[in-house]
């Protein structure tokens, strides 16, 4: 499936139908978790993770054979304003080592048997500062959305997406403000000092109040407010959806990307699951709002898709288990 064409076009994706999971798949996987060799609901988790891929794959034995990993990169202009403990060249010098296989990210998706692309965005030209204007133009925004949508295969079995930008906290915690209201949204994100802290959470409430009035349409918050990453990773999202590819949601940045489809239509992330909720402070507010259980918890706080990486292990075992396991009738056990 193309690309939406403009950014009218990606609102009227939204206003859908937005495709649905196969019910008969689903129940077809039910039915086999109920007579394999095991008492009923003890693996817990990994039979709702099952029954999950079952729907979104249309196979009520679900398969990983094919799963992809994109990392978009960002700049942004709001890093001027000390949001960060790391200076922007480093998301330069991050692509670098991603394409080298030298981050966290290469090893776990090497580890846990996905593929991995890297997509940098205009580097070179950060965004601009979200306090004194729209962080993006419209063909901005929409190059970043097309390029998020053509990163997800249509075959794939199961996508992540991860980002690296820095400074990208505070955009992803000025989004989750303005989707959602309320304040502390701002985190430590790479490890900022209180003064750090205080930067953001200033620099969050002069970008609200710099672009009050125009923020009722969720795409319009992520044009102001957000960052290239961070829409291809909406856009990804979404391709996802329209091809009935299921999702592992990543850390803050990566919820907040998910959340502009959640407030544009409710339900647009029935597809995805949390991979896990991070060390980021309002990471687990923002995934309560997003009505979202993660699988993990382990206090990361890296990005990059690392957490949704780790995730996959465990959805690995869900799947090896469903399928593989026999049946009481097969393994010639009582009780089935």
């Amino acid at each position: 499936m193309d690309a939406p064409a403009s950014l009218d076009a990606f609102r009227a994706v939204l206003r859908g139908p937005l495709p649905a999971p196969d019910g008969a798949a689903v129940q077809g996987a039910r039915a086999r978790d109920a007579v394999l060799t095991k008492p009923p609901g003890a693996l817990g988790r990994l039979e709702e993770v099952a029954a999950f891929l079952a729907g979104w794959q249309g196979k009520a034995v679900p398969r990983l054979e094919r799963v992809e990993i994109a990392v978009f990169a960002g700049n942004h202009g709001i890093a001027a304003r000390g949001v960060s403990a790391f200076p922007p060249e480093v998301t330069v010098q991050m692509v670098a080592n991603f394409n080298a296989g030298g981050a966290a990210i290469n090893q776990l998706a090497r580890a846990f048997g996905a593929a991995m692309s890297v997509c940098p965005l205009s580097l070179d030209r950060p965004t601009a500062d979200f306090t004194e204007g729209p962080a993006m133009d419209e063909a901005d925004l929409l190059a970043a959305l097309q390029a998020g949508w053509r990163a997800v295969p249509a075959d794939a079995d199961l996508f992540i997406a991860g980002e690296m930008g820095i400074g990208n906290t505070t955009p992803a915690a000025a989004l989750a403000a303005a989707l959602f209201g309320g304040t502390g949204w701002a985190g430590r994100g790479t490890g900022v000092d209180d003064a750090g802290l205080a930067r953001k959470e200033a620099a969050v409430a002069a970008g609200l109040a710099r672009h009050a009035g125009h923020l009722d349409d969720p795409c319009e918050v992520l044009r102001r407010l957000g960052g290239r990453e961070i829409a291809a990773m909406t856009g990804a999202y979404l391709a996802a959806r329209m091809q009935r590819v299921p999702v592992v949601l990543d850390g803050f940045i990566s919820c907040a990307a998910a959340a502009v489809l959640h407030r544009a239509a409710p339900g647009a992330l029935d597809h995805c699951l949390a991979g896990h909720q991070s060390a980021e402070g309002a990471h687990g507010r923002l995934l309560a709002a997003l009505g979202k259980e993660p699988l993990l918890s382990l206090g990361l706080r890296l990005g990059e898709g690392s957490g949704a990486a780790l995730a996959l292990g465990v959805i690995r075992g869900a799947v090896a288990c469903h399928g593989g396991m026999a049946t009481f009738a097969e393994a010639g056990v009582s009780g089935g």
